[in-house]
């Protein structure tokens, strides 16, 4: 067994998109440090990254329900969906500023225009869909955003769902052309590659067994290759921990004090894929409707068209699933150890409060595969059993802490742990995740490295013009970012026009 020590300025746990953006990120700033990669797979984005495994949604909270909460007083808070989608707007200009640089190429690859519509049935749910309405459309943001309740309209923007559907129950959506389905495995792969090209070492097939601190400040991990069982051991200044699920184990080990004190809790996720090609091309768009009483907010349904190895594709979900793995690749024993003496009150307080959720979960395992297709009626009126099939798509973790909310609170964000000296941190929790990797990359490299932001800051800026701003309020910079960024992407055919007044059918 061979102890081979190495040192480097830079260790990336798990290739998936977040370390993939983080490591494009600093390879940009100090083209001089030295980053190592650590997968315990075999290839980049294998995991939750991976396209199969996430809803390919570029969230930017334009059909997602979750984001916006109607409140006691009737209105709607629409602040978490100007706050996703500005951070949306900042991952666009990362990737166009990677493409106008040569550093990837082809972006049809990795992201097409794609109209998001949000769906919705009931008197009441339909009042909150106007609403809702009324509260984004007059933001610059959500510029060419439509709202009908008309049958007719919708049959032109949903044919697939509003064919053979009865019309006694009020229905409504909202419609945006210029939403986006975005292929974060294609696009892990590509940043992979790219940063494979800046001389950055990535250790396909080897896992991290453990990670602890040194007598001189720095982090030692213990790196074991997968297939043959030899340990090295490796040193870093600084450490990020972007195993998906896995990260909570990592981070327990490393000690940090800011570790302590939270648990997680895994969902996993099902689609029903339709093997019809006919079927397929009847539906083009990312349609959302409302999640059930009890659901996590990963499982909000949706009717998907996604492009896949260049094929076009059709899933409906996801139903939520119950293993106590932490990956899809992981362990049985995930769950239980993960529970420690800090956190066992924390997970005992999520399991009492959460017992709505305990329900759902149970529900969803038990569902047999009719009754899924009930589900998927609510959308598709004449859904034929043959032409769908059940796929199993990512495992989430959910973080679990004390807040003021109270101890055991179940959190349904992405989150950043970083040590109090920024010599580590790591990333937890689920969605908006991928689309929102550029921000969260940021957030770290502001938390872990401060002594270099002023230094750093105009190439950020280069990078990001949008950087340090916010743009609810600046229509004509909103309009320059979002017509260079669609141009460089590929998507300026379904710019909104900025001139456009609200429109309701």
């Amino acid at each position: 067994m061979s102890n081979r020590k190495s040192k480097t300025d830079v260790i990336l746990i798990g290739a998936g998109i977040m370390s993939a953006t983080l490591g494009s990120l600093l390879k940009e700033l100090v083209p001089d440090w030295e980053i190592t990669v650590v997968e315990k797979l075999a290839n980049a984005g294998e995991e939750s990254s991976n396209e199969w495994n996430n809803a390919g949604t570029g969230h930017a909270a334009l059909c997602e329900l979750n984001y916006t909460v109607e409140q006691p007083d009737g209105s709607i808070d629409v602040s978490k969906a100007i706050t996703i989608n500005e951070q949306f707007q900042v991952s666009m200009q990362f990737w166009s500023y990677l493409v106008n640089s040569k550093l990837i190429n082809n972006p049809q690859d990795f992201i097409m225009s794609l109209p998001h519509i949000s769906f919705v049935q009931g008197k009441q749910d339909v009042t909150f869909l106007k609403k809702r309405y009324e509260a984004l459309s007059n933001n610059p943001l959500f510029q060419g955003m439509k709202f009908s309740d008309d049958p007719e309209k919708l049959m032109e923007w949903i044919p697939l769902m509003m064919k053979n559907r009865s019309t006694n129950e009020p229905i409504a959506a909202t419609k945006i052309d210029s939403g986006t389905d975005v292929n974060f495995g294609a696009l892990t792969r590509m940043l992979f590659n790219h940063l494979k090209s800046k001389n950055v070492e990535i250790k396909y097939k080897h896992s991290v067994d453990n990670i602890k601190r040194t007598s001189d400040g720095l982090w030692e991990l213990k790196v074991r290759n997968v297939d043959n069982g030899s340990v090295e051991r490796r040193t870093a200044k600084f450490v990020f921990i972007g195993g998906g699920g896995g990260s909570l184990h990592l981070l327990q080990k490393s000690g940090i004090p800011e570790g302590k004190h939270i648990g997680g809790f895994p969902v996993s996720g099902l689609f029903m894929v339709c093997n019809n090609p006919v079927v397929v091309e009847q539906h083009h768009a990312k349609v959302y409707g409302k999640a059930k009483v009890g659901a996590p907010p990963m499982s909000v349904p949706h009717l998907d068209t996604r492009y896949i190895d260049n094929k076009k594709s059709l899933l409906f979900g996801p139903f939520a699933g119950f293993t106590p793995k932490f990956l899809k690749s992981g362990s049985m024993f995930d769950l239980i150890t993960s529970v420690k003496p800090d956190n066992l009150v924390t997970m005992l307080a999520a399991g009492a409060k959460n017992l709505a959720l305990t329900k759902y979960l149970i529900e969803q395992v038990m569902l047999s595969k009719e009754k899924r297709m009930e589900e998927l009626r609510e959308f598709i009126p004449n859904a034929k059993n043959e032409d769908w099939d059940l796929v199993v798509a990512g495992q989430r973790v959910q973080v679990i802490k004390d807040t003021a909310a109270g101890k055991g609170t179940l959190q349904f964000g992405t989150e950043v742990i970083s040590a109090a000296d920024g010599s580590i941190a790591a990333l937890l929790g689920a969605s908006p995740g991928a689309s929102t990797a550029v921000s969260v990359m940021l957030e770290v490299i502001a938390k872990c490295f401060p002594q270099h932001i002023k230094a750093w800051a105009p190439k950020i800026k280069e990078m990001i013009p949008t950087y340090g701003e916010s743009l609810m309020n600046k229509p004509e910079l909103i309009e320059e970012i979002q017509t260079s960024t669609a141009q460089t992407l590929g998507l300026s055919e379904n710019l909104p026009v900025q001139t456009a007044r609200r429109t309701v059918s």
